[in-house]
This record gives C-alpha cells, sequence and structure tokens, in this order.
C-alpha cells in the first residue's frame, strides 16, 4: 500500500470505521468486532510503510522559543546527526511564542508522519500547572521521542548577599519575611515553581518578582535588584565565574562537575529534593511506532558521540537519552507534580 494512502487516512477524527477501511477490509468483515480488528491491522501496515519510506521530505524540528536558548541550542546541535541518520534535509525553524504555546500547538495540529518535530525544554510540563484553557493536551496530543539533555538548576544569590550556605540563606529569609526578592523567568515558568516548592520545604516566605527570560533575570539578580534566583548554568554560570553570583546549591542529586565544591540542594539539608533542566523532542500525537522509534534511535546514537557530548558539556548539560517511554514518563511524572506544586502555593493558571 502506497505511504500516500496512509497519510490520508491516519489522524482522520474518529467516525464510522468500516466506512474509512479499503474496500476489500469492509467485504471481509462480517461482524464489528473482524471489522475493528481489520481496521487495526490497516493502521498497523499503514505504519509500516511509512516506516519504511520514512522521511520522504524535510524534516523540521520547531523551536518554540526565540533563537539562542536552551531549546535552539539543542535543536541546532541535534540536527546535523538526525540529517545524516534519516538521509534527508532538516531544518530549525523558531516559532516563538506565548510561553512556548504557539510552536507547541503547531505541531500537536501537524500531519502524525514524524515530518514535524519539537523540541521542548522542560518548561514544558509547567504549562499545564501555569497556563489556563491551553490549546492542546500536553500529554494526549503530543507523542515523546527521546530526552536531548538535562543540566541541574542552580541556587544562586547576588555576591553581596551575606550569606555561604543555602542554610545561611534560609535563617536570612526566616529573619526577613517577604522582604527578600527572587527573580525568575516569567510567572509561568519552572524557576518558579521549584523556589515556590523548595521554600514550602525551607519554611520561608520570598517575594516573586517576574521578568521576561532568563537572562534579565539573571541581570536583575547581578545588578541588585533582587536577591535570589533559580536558573540553568546556561544563563547563570558565567556570572557566578565572573564573581557577580554565589551559588548556593546545585538541584542535582550528584554535584555538578563545572561547580564541585558547591553542595547539592540534597546535601544542604533537604534531603531527595532534586531541581534539573531537561530538554528533548516531541512529535505530533498519532505518528507510527516505527517512525518514532527510528527518530529515537537517531537521537540515541547521536548522543554516544563524543562531540556531541563535548558541545552539550560547553552549555552546561549531560547526554540524555532512553526510550520513548522514559522521556514520555518523566514528562507525566513532571506535570502531575508541578500542578500539585501550583495547588499547595495557590499559583492560579493564568
Amino acid at each position: 500500500m502506497p505511504a500516500l494512502e496512509c497519510r490520508e487516512v491516519i489522524g482522520r477524527p474518529e467516525g464510522n470505521e468500516m466506512a474509512m477501511l479499503p474496500t476489500v477490509f469492509r467485504t471481509s468483515s462480517s461482524t464489528l468486532a473482524r471489522g475493528r480488528l481489520a481496521f487495526a491491522l490497516f493502521f498497523a501496515l499503514c505504519g509500516l510503510a511509512l516506516a519504511q519510506t520514512y522521511p520522504t521530505h524535510v524534516v523540521r524540528i520547531i523551536v518554540p522559543f526565540a533563537a539562542g536558548g536552551l531549546n535552539d541550542t539543542a535543536a541546532r546541535f541535534i540536527q546535523p546527526y538526525l540529517e545524516k541518520g534519516l538521509g534527508q534535509s532538516v531544518i530549525v525553524e523558531n516559532r516563538a511564542g506565548a510561553s512556548g504555546i504557539v510552536g507547541s500547538e503547531a505541531t500537536a495540529r501537524a500531519a502524525p508522519d514524524g515530518h514535524t518535530l519539537l523540541m521542548v525544554a522542560s518548561s514544558y510540563s509547567v504549562l499545564p500547572a501555569s497556563t489556563a484553557n491551553l490549546p492542546y493536551d500536553s500529554e494526549r496530543d503530543l507523542a515523546p521521542i527521546a530526552e536531548v539533555g538535562r543540566n541541574p538548576l542552580l541556587f544562586v544569590v547576588n555576591s553581596k548577599v551575606p550569606v555561604k550556605t543555602l542554610g545561611e540563606f534560609v535563617a536570612l529569609a526566616k529573619a526577613s519575611p517577604g522582604k527578600i526578592n527572587y527573580a525568575t523567568p516569567g510567572a509561568a515558568t519552572q524557576t518558579r515553581f521549584v523556589t515556590e516548592l523548595w521554600s514550602r520545604l525551607a519554611g520561608i516566605q520570598l517575594q516573586h518578582i517576574p521578568y521576561r527570560g532568563g537572562a534579565p533575570a539573571v541581570q536583575a539578580v547581578v545588578a541588585g535588584q533582587t536577591e535570589f534566583t533559580v536558573l540553568s548554568p546556561l544563563v547563570s554560570l558565567p556570572q557566578i565565574q565572573a564573581g557577580n553570583l554565589r551559588a548556593l546549591a546545585v538541584g542535582s542529586l550528584t554535584r555538578y562537575a563545572q561547580l564541585p565544591d558547591v553542595p547539592t540542594v540534597a546535601e544542604s539539608g533537604f534531603p531527595g529534593f532534586e531541581a534539573i533542566q531537561w530538554v528533548g523532542l516531541l512529535t505530533t500525537a498519532g505518528t507510527p511506532k516505527p517512525v518514532i522509534e527510528r527518530l529515537n534511535a537517531e537521537v540515541n546514537k547521536a548522543l554516544k558521540d563524543p562531540e556531541l557530548i563535548a558541545k552539550l558539556a560547553q552549555e552546561g548539560m549531560l547526554p540524555g537519552g532512553g526510550s520513548a517511554a522514559d522521556f514520555g514518563g518523566l514528562i507525566a511524572a513532571d506535570i502531575k507534580n508541578w500542578k500539585e506544586t501550583g495547588r499547595a502555593a495557590d499559583i492560579k493558571p493564568e
């Protein structure tokens, strides 16, 4: 069966299943049960046919943010490996807007054939908790392919704040409840949810000051407009190395190689606490499993390349990898966690 015929059927709204089947399947099925079995077989054959011919044209990696951020960097790192492995042109397309919603919706509405991919960071899993009326379902309308990389979030203060450890910061905050400000890249960001979760564990009250992006949030702490933030090494490490910020703790469960003397949050009195940022690839739900498996295999192959590992390390990241199911489990667990955090912190979806 030609791949084009399969693409014309896959993704259609549910309706009369028997009517959607080719004549050969309809006439050979005398019961609804047999018809559904034939329907499933037809789609399985379609998936196999698409996988054998995939990709048939240019593959897009949609980055739902402007160029230069973590999503964009990861997409441009992985692009040449996918292009070589798939034997087809792969382009990176920045479709910024609404905290990543514009690009995510475009992917959710694309043809489910593996030609439209989406590079997301862990803020993707925060949106269901922070944003009312998302125009897509984060778990049902997009399908995971693979985690590309991850890094710990860094708990940092302005270098003039008179604390050197997370414990000392907690003591300072308890002495002045609600008077210490923390910066975030925006109200609907992972930084806000992580900080709210941790501050409640610590028994402290901090004042949230949102900015428009990670770079402005870091600059606000450097300038002393706010005292504290929790951000990725991509934006905070250069300021730490310059002496403008002081790292109090790292969010991973093990110490961060580029800051080996800085303890983890877990070591600092919060056992089991983890705050990481991940980045990975999704595609449109309904994409045939063999196509997703091929894309997953190409990503995992790329992440074993020493050159790519070195590039990720320069951005403060460790390579990801694993199965599509592994990545889907990570996203689902994060969405559940951030929804619970939002309810506990009384963060209303906007």
